[in-house]
């Protein structure tokens, strides 16, 4: 395809206008006149057939993946093959979607002349994880004498994978990732022996006869007691609830900018700095993610890989209008997990019916696993005259509904206590560090 460019609209303009202008206030001059447009018509048409092929032997090539992260600037490359070895200039550009901001509609580049290949990096801000393919470019190159724009188009197959941004979390907890001491800058004490055996001694006064090892006293001759040692690599596995409810949104300052931010969009981060934690300390992390059904199960291990894996596994995640399906979640959950483990449910408990069915479901696991389960505070919901804030009687009716969510959401927490469930609700700015806190508590008591 071949567009006019402004030299041939320039030239248009400086011989053909006044020529034919000539040749109405000048009958003699017509044939002058005639000449010189009939002479710039033949040159922009000679040039219009130069240029067909211009263009040949111009390939691009993209990077299979290219790896970006949310509200941070990273950058695409590109590579230009010029397999005719020619000079060109070109004027390149990508279909970004929406999601991935650009100040740059185009880029001009030259392929120089005698260079197989030449390289150009387009910088682009990704503002909403998930991924984003890119299957052509867009190219436009001059012809020889510059009046006539070539366009066209090359497929390529890439493939934008923008992960969730975990860097203002980390600052937060940056004690947590120092390599000083147990938790953060300083050890702290373990309570009790552990659970794991370590080895057998000779028994001495003050031991406990539960840990008498009957067998070897007997072969002994004299009491032997077991030793044990508190257990360094244990299982964490965060299930992710991605139904209806997990589309709600809070606010939140991102960068500066203040906008809305669902839950599920909170929660990923959450594990995602989780799992960094966990591995600090150790433990073998994993990941469910569930709905209507298990969409994603990643077995806990440790190691980079494993991470990129369970980031892989939650980048593209999106709130599901369904209600969740905890009976085949924790049916799942008892069939899979065999080794005891710490439990940590992000999901949302406010709804009458999914609180019943999740109680009711979890004795499945309970007695195997520690479970806790932890669910973003809903807006406004607090025991009642706690908020000072109140002028009008519709601010007294928002703060009464508000305390019956909470009065429920107790309810909740006592029946879960009961059945040795922990419960606790998240606030929206610090809930990275609850999460923590919480699976630090379990390390520094051995719950697990």
């Amino acid at each position: 395809m071949i567009v006019p460019r402004t030299r041939l609209l320039f030239w248009t303009a400086a011989i053909g206008l006044p020529f034919a202008f000539i040749a109405v206030i000048e009958p003699a001059a017509l044939g002058f006149a005639f000449v010189a447009i009939a002479g710039l018509a033949v040159v922009t048409l000679i040039d219009a057939a130069m240029s067909y092929g211009r263009l040949r032997g111009i390939a691009f090539e993209l990077p299979e993946i290219v790896r970006l992260t949310k509200d941070r600037e990273g950058e695409v490359p590109i590579t230009i093959h010029n397999e005719s070895a020619r000079e060109h200039e070109l004027r390149v550009g990508l279909a970004f979607p929406r999601e991935i901001l650009t100040e740059r509609p185009d880029v001009l580049t030259m392929a120089p002349a005698g260079a197989v290949a030449a390289r150009v990096s387009w910088p682009i801000t990704p503002v909403r994880r998930g991924n984003y393919p890119l299957d052509r470019v867009y190219v436009e190159g001059t012809s020889p004498l510059g009046f006539w724009s070539v366009r066209g188009s090359r497929p390529v197959r890439a493939e934008l994978r923008v992960y969730p941004n975990l860097l203002s979390e980390r600052r937060r907890l940056a004690a947590i990732f120092l390599n000083r001491g147990s938790f953060g800058m300083h050890a702290q004490r373990q309570v009790g022996q552990g659970r794991e055996f370590e080895k057998l001694r000779e028994y001495i006064p003050g031991d406990s006869f539960e840990d008498v090892h009957w067998k070897a006293t007997a072969k002994r001759g004299k009491p032997i007691t077991k030793m044990y040692q508190i257990e360094r690599t244990q299982e964490v596995y965060v299930i992710i609830d991605t139904s209806r409810l997990s589309a709600r949104t809070v606010r939140m300052e991102t960068n500066g900018v203040e906008g809305d931010v669902s839950y599920l969009e909170r929660f990923i981060t959450a594990s995602l700095i989780l799992g960094m934690v966990a591995e600090r300390q150790g433990d073998l992390f994993g990941l469910v993610t569930f709905g209507d059904k298990i969409h994603s199960f990643v077995r806990a291990k440790t190691g980079r890989a494993h991470f990129d894996t369970c980031r892989d596994a939650l980048y593209t995640l999106e709130p599901q209008v369904v209600n969740p399906d905890f009976d085949e979640l924790f049916t799942f959950l008892r069939l899979r997990l065999r080794r005891r483990a710490l439990l940590l449910f992000l999901t949302n408990l406010d709804d009458t019916v999914l609180k019943e069915s999740f109680v009711k479901n979890i004795e499945m696991v309970r007695r195997q696993h520690l479970c806790l389960v932890g669910m973003m505070t809903p807006p406004r919901v607090r025991p009642l005259f706690t908020d000072p804030q109140v002028e009008t009687s519709s601010d007294v009716y928002q703060h009464l509904a508000g305390h019956l969510m909470w009065h429920d959401l107790r309810e909740v927490d006592r029946v879960l206590q009961r059945m040795g469930v922990g419960f606790f609700l998240l606030d929206n700015e610090r809930m990275c560090a609850e999460i923590v806190t919480q699976y630090t508590n379990v390390k520094q008591r051995q719950l697990i």
